[in-house]
């Protein structure tokens, strides 16, 4: 048995050859059938490609910080306008600044309630990073124990809520005040970086409870933070018709200031996000005093942006007597194409900038949640990231190529592009053949019956006195049907893969279809062996 196995090891993690990346990249760019959508393939496939020949990863790190910072240099503009802001000023055609932020504010607080509940700051631990720790010990189980950091600010708070945990004890010589968070960097595109920031662990927590509560809020009158289905069929459907536009943010998140949290929010939850926040971020051993109210990596932050683009869109249909959707994900915003320009005018005063590049008004085509479309037609492109290393990556792209070029549910091959897929399959061990998900990397998507799959290899870690703590955690809050298996342990994947059984369900005949359809593709070309 054990020799059985050895060829498959060598197999699922066998390197490609190094010259796959380059000529990957020349057959998408020498696709000479044209047509809309591969013409934006083409435009669009490397603009996220990061190489040792892209620009070094220091450069790309330090253009984010700088747009961190200007951004930072603007919101101090705004939190200054905002303050000062005359209150009879004509923000709208007789509409004052004071009108408009008394409808929206009364709005948000309609939404969320005056005040927030006392479940809504038991919050749960993310297995991102943290100040304490890294991200190869950052399961959520390990959270509940050992060191944690908190800030000055939201210490109180946590000392009142940890009475009231079921059954988390926290040794309080073990808490540490930190004085903010710390600013780390993640590939974002070719040319520069993008800025997050690792939360202190206590912080987080209850941060994630608030956050979690406006989320739960904002579904109740329509917006599903957990869907984005809902903005990509509106995006579709504005493309056609066009009465509905996409608009998009430059640095939203980091542009939602102090001052206007503040204006906006009820007084209760304005005073527990503000102790909740970091006031100040470590960048490079610096200690920088934020103007933003909070960045990504924050708990809160992606609902506090969607629930206040989603009033200011509101408030502004309101004052502006527009009908029609106004859809939100964070800052994803789609809105009726009557009121495109009055909203942006709107939130450009309070400290938000679009971008003309990802914002469509005008035009057949509409993007929103990562969804492309140009009169209808799903143009939304895949992205090669980086360079083609391992089969993983081979399969990876060849999946993502058969699910952009597919016609229909069927997946059959545009014809254009299928020579590209059968040069990549011809990198893929048969053994691997017969995938059902174009989504998936561990398999390739062909008519085949499923054979095998690549899989993690994993290494099982006991969470100990953690899981148990979790486990009370996510089952009091009924946030999972957890019987506490599977916190009592947590998997850690290697980068290692090993080759196992496939078995996906296929039905018998689609099965038979596929096969019929690929012996008349195959008729077609001659007799040649290799379908897509």
């Amino acid at each position: 048995m054990k020799q059985s196995r050895k060829p498959h090891l060598k197999c699922a993690n066998v390197s490609v050859p190094e010259s796959i990346t380059t000529e990957f990249i020349e057959r998408i760019q020498n696709l000479t059938g044209w047509s809309i959508k591969t013409d934006y393939l083409k435009d669009s496939f490397l603009d996220k490609f990061v190489s040792p020949d892209t620009d070094p990863a220091s450069v790309r790190r330090q253009r984010a910080i700088n747009k961190w910072l200007a951004a930072e240099a603007d919101n101090a503009a705004t939190n200054d306008r905002i303050v000062n802001y005359p209150a009879d000023y004509n923000i709208l055609p007789r509409v004052t600044f004071d009108d408009f932020v008394e409808w929206t504010r009364l709005l948000i607080e309609t939404t969320i309630g005056s005040v927030p509940s006392f479940e809504s700051l038991i919050g749960s631990f993310s297995g991102g990073a943290s100040t304490s720790r890294n991200r190869t010990e950052s399961h959520p189980a390990r959270k509940y124990v050992g060191e944690a950091h908190i800030t000055a600010s939201a210490l109180t708070i946590f000392e009142d809520l940890i009475v009231d945990m079921p059954g988390w004890t926290i040794d309080q010589s073990l808490i540490k005040i930190v004085d903010g968070n710390v600013m780390f960097t993640v590939p974002k595109k070719a040319d520069i970086d993008r800025c997050a920031c690792k939360e202190p662990d206590l912080n987080m927590f209850m941060q994630k409870g608030l956050g979690a509560e406006i989320r739960r809020c904002l579904k109740r009158v329509g917006i599903d933070l957990n869907d984005q289905s809902r903005n990509r069929e509106l995006a579709r459907q504005g493309s056609i018709s066009g009465d509905l536009v996409t608009l998009d943010l430059s640095s939203a998140s980091d542009s939602v200031t102090s001052s206007l949290v503040y204006l906006l929010m009820p007084s209760p939850w304005f005073t527990l996000l503000d102790a909740l926040r970091c006031e100040s971020t470590w960048i490079d051993g610096e200690l920088h005093r934020n103007e933003m109210f909070s960045s990504m990596g924050n708990g809160f932050t992606f609902e506090l942006e969607s629930l206040i683009f989603w009033a200011l869109s509101k408030a502004t249909a309101y004052f502006t007597g527009t009908p029609g959707v106004i859809s939100i994900y964070g800052d994803d915003i789609i809105c009726p194409r009557g009121m495109a320009q009055d909203l942006i005018w709107i939130l450009s005063v309070f400290g938000f900038s679009t971008n003309v590049d990802k914002s469509f008004i005008d035009g057949p085509f509409r993007e929103s949640c990562g969804g492309h479309y140009h009169n209808g037609l799903d143009v939304t492109p895949f992205y090669l990231r980086k360079p083609v290393e391992k089969l993983l990556d081979v399969i990876h792209l060849a999946n993502s190529l058969r699910k952009w070029a597919s016609q229909d549910a069927y997946k059959i091959l545009d014809p254009e592009v299928e020579e590209i897929w059968l040069w990549l399959k011809g990198f893929v061990p048969e053994m691997l053949w017969g995938g059902r998900d174009c989504t998936l990397k561990y398999s390739l998507v062909t008519p085949d019956f499923p054979r095998k799959r690549l899989q993690a290899i994993v290494v099982n870690n006991e969470t100990e006195l953690g899981g148990y703590f979790h486990w009370l955690n996510i089952t009091w809050k009924r946030d999972s049907a957890s019987d506490g298996i599977e916190t009592s342990i947590y998997q850690a994947e290697l980068t290692v893969y090993r080759v196992r059984p496939n078995r996906a369900k296929v039905d018998q005949l689609d099965y038979l279809f596929l096969h019929e359809l690929d012996s008349m593709l195959s008729d077609e070309r001659g007799g040649n062996p290799e379908s897509g």
